[in-house]
């Protein structure tokens, strides 16, 4: 089926989270012409979801003691051996500068009676440092600053349109985008930049903090253009996600970790606690381990539950009023939080690899771009620190739209002919039966027997499809985010980060460098030989 429409820019956004908005905001402060597309609703994303805050140290804002470096050092504890340290670096350091500009468009967090802002702590942190909005509402807050600034700004936004495949030249750069309307319909968005933004892939699994658009349409997008991803196996679990029953389905309401980081601490049916001599930071510890000990502590079935814990809030008095989001959530389940514990269960909830790209959005593709979850910058290694990640969009979707612009201004980009696309054909496996056998054998605990379970049962199972509509063209995502995750799982034969291998529990010096993944010519992922990253990114 041929493109029946077209429209054309200096740059095509994918997406609507903080990553992609601060770009294309940024991109127009620039100049550029930009059109923003997204598959659902402008605010459908991950991002405002997001509870906890934006992670910063600011000037004369921050604990005594405090400073960048140390976030950078707690940063890179919690990566785990995988962080880029440069990457890092460069990150966290543009935090304050990133954090001022999104209030000066219109962005207001929680502040004291003295002006100065609040600020909490997160696992991982050895500092309070994470500043919020709307008690537990962070990321509402930053989508709807950035969403009404794109308004203002005259930043032109399509919605409902999902993005199928690159446009590609006769040379190999991309050169816009697929896309499907509403209604099914194909079009075409040209430009000499494409910037992915479309976050996450959490409905691989069964539960997940994500809503329903995170499908990894944008990994899936950028290993068919050609681009490298890398650390895809460690996908982060957030340890509490409300509980709301066995078999419980799609996103599940996210119990902030700022609740552990004002008191809270988790227990089990017996009133044990969970966390006792796990970690030097017990409740507190990087999310990794917590999820991990979790999973282990419920294995145990103590008093009898075998699939979920508690998190104990009681002592907290203004649940209500600083968590309303939490508070919310739990009182429509029939929990009181000021009485009852709060039934909670690890979910999916990050991608802490992605499309291998600088922290300038750059990949190996001429004219494609990924920022956000999507992208591998090196920020989170084997595992994200806490409210790192509004942080990483924020910073990089400048960076972002300020490398397309210096790229287009001396010429590594330009407009140019494009091959007529056709939509294309992927392998396709059925939702259901994929988030059921990556929930069992390739969440937090996995072996080689269970990988090989998931691997045998895609073979088998999928089918070519067309991708000629959005429901197929998430599928197809999903299908080769879950091979390319296995690829990578079954060959690092070692535990670290949100890599839990129960037949090889050891971290090994020897697997301390990230995997790269590629596709085949006949479009499996498989992993790519360690120099084809020099100079990729």
């Amino acid at each position: 089926m041929a493109a029946r429409w077209e429209a054309r820019a200096d740059l095509i956004v994918a997406g609507t989270g903080v990553a992609g908005l601060t770009a294309a905001l940024r991109a127009r402060e620039l100049g550029l012409r930009v059109l923003v597309v997204t598959k659902a609703a402008g605010d459908d994303g991950n991002t405002r979801w997001a509870q906890g805050g934006v992670a910063v140290v600011m000037e004369d804002q921050h604990d005594p003691g405090d400073s960048v470096a140390r976030h950078i050092e707690d940063t890179l504890t919690a990566g785990a051996g995988l962080c880029d340290d440069a990457a890092v670096a460069a990150i966290i350091s543009d935090g304050p500068a990133a954090v001022a500009r999104l209030r000066d468009r219109g962005a207001v967090f929680d502040a004291r009676p003295d002006g100065l802002l609040e600020r909490t702590r997160e696992g991982g942190h050895s500092a309070f440092r994470v500043v919020h909005a709307g008690g537990d509402a962070t990321g509402a807050e930053v989508e709807r600053a950035l969403l009404k600034a794109t308004v203002d700004g005259r930043v032109p936004l399509l919605e409902n349109h999902v993005a199928v495949d690159t446009v590609k030249t006769p040379l190999g750069a991309v050169a816009g985008l697929l896309v499907l309307d509403g209604n099914g319909v194909p079009g075409v968005l040209t430009a000499p930049a494409v910037l992915l933004a479309t976050g996450g892939l959490g409905q691989m699994y069964q539960a997940t903090s994500n809503p329903s658009v995170a499908t990894g349409d944008g990994l899936a997008l950028a290993l068919r253009a050609g681009a490298l991803a890398a650390d895809v196996e460690f996908i982060q679990f957030h340890p509490t996600v409300l509980y709301t029953g066995r078999g419980a389905r799609g996103r599940c309401p996210l119990v902030t970790e700022a609740v552990r980081g004002e008191g809270a601490v988790l227990i089990d049916a017996t009133g044990a606690r969970v966390m006792k001599g796990v970690h030097p930071l017990e409740d507190l510890a990087p999310r990794d381990v917590v999820a991990a000990a979790i999973t282990r502590h419920m294995a145990l079935e103590p008093g009898g539950v075998d699939d979920h814990v508690f998190l104990d809030a009681t002592s907290l008095h203004d649940m209500a009023s600083r968590f309303p989001t939490v508070y919310a959530a739990c009182v429509s389940v029939g929990v009181d939080p000021a009485v009852d514990p709060i039934p909670v269960a690890p979910a999916a909830h990050f991608a802490c690899g992605g499309v291998v790209s600088t922290v300038d959005g750059r990949t190996g593709v001429t004219g494609l771009y990924a920022v956000g979850e999507v992208a591998r910058t090196g920020l989170h290694g084997a595992n994200r620190l806490a409210s790192n990640s509004l942080l990483e969009g924020l910073v990089c979707g400048t960076r972002a739209a300020e490398a397309v612009a210096a790229d287009l201004a001396v010429g590594l980009i330009a407009p140019a002919r494009a091959v007529d696309p056709v939509l294309p054909t992927a392998p396709v496996a059925d939702r259901d039966m994929l988030q059921r056998v990556m929930s069992r054998y390739a969440a937090i605990g996995r072996d080689a027997e269970g990988l090989a379970v998931v691997g045998s049962v895609l073979d088998v199972s999928t089918v070519d499809k067309q991708l000629e509509s959005r429901e197929l063209v998430e599928d197809a995502a999903l299908t080769m985010a879950a091979r390319a995750l296995i690829a990578a799982a079954q060959e690092r034969t070692e535990s670290r980060g949100c890599h839990v291998r129960t037949d090889y529990t050891e971290r090994s010096e020897a697997w301390q460098r990230s995997q790269l993944v590629r596709l085949t010519p006949t479009g499996q992922p498989v992993l790519a030989d360690p120099v084809l990253a020099e100079g990729v990114a």
